[in-house]
Formats: C-alpha cells, sequence, structure tokens
C-alpha cells in the first residue's frame, strides 16, 4: 500500500487474501478515519480479493459517515462482481473504470 499523491487515497497492488488480510484492514480502517469526503482506492495493480477482504470492504463502507464514499479506481472483475451479490447497491462505495 502506498499513499496516493495529490489526492486523499491508497494504491493498493498485489492480492487480498488470508496473508495480506490485516494490511487491507488497516488501509480500510485508515479511509474510514480519514476526512475526505471520497477517499480512492487504486485497485488496478490488484489481481485478486477474496470474500473476506470484500466483506471487510463492504464493513467499512457501512461505517462511513453519510454523504462519503469509498471510490474503487479499477478492481479486479471479481472484486466487482463479488460486492454485487453479497451486498447490491451498498452506499459508500462506487467503482470506477478507465
Amino acid at each position: 500500500m502506498s499513499a496516493l499523491r495529490g489526492r486523499s487515497g491508497l494504491r493498493a497492488v498485489g492480492e487480498v487474501g488470508h496473508a495480506t488480510h490485516e494490511i487491507w484492514e488497516r488501509a480500510l480502517e485508515q479511509a474510514v478515519g480519514a476526512r475526505a469526503d471520497v477517499y480512492r482506492l487504486e485497485l488496478s495493480a490488484v489481481s485478486f480479493v477474496d470474500v473476506a477482504g470484500a466483506d471487510a470492504l463492504a464493513f467499512a463502507a457501512r461505517r462511513l459517515e453519510e454523504g462519503r464514499l469509498l471510490q474503487l479506481h479499477r478492481p479486479p472483475p471479481t472484486l466487482s462482481r463479488t460486492l454485487d451479490m453479497f451486498w447490491p447497491g451498498l452506499a459508500g462505495i462506487e467503482v470506477t473504470l478507465p
């Protein structure tokens, strides 16, 4: 994980799975605690997010104050499908593609 330049957010690389859940959850805690109305998660270099990682993301989104947003930029297709399947219409998450 690394901070984005010029905006609130983080860039993630690799996979979110059992070995990286602690790092992922700390990053999501940082996102929830940020002051920005839109917090960008640059996920174009993430190849996979398991269901537990998607659940942590959904939990973080539900904890955001009204009007705040986690913006997922170019997430892996499996993450978008998992969110749509288990958390359809979840407020607080916006997926952006190129």
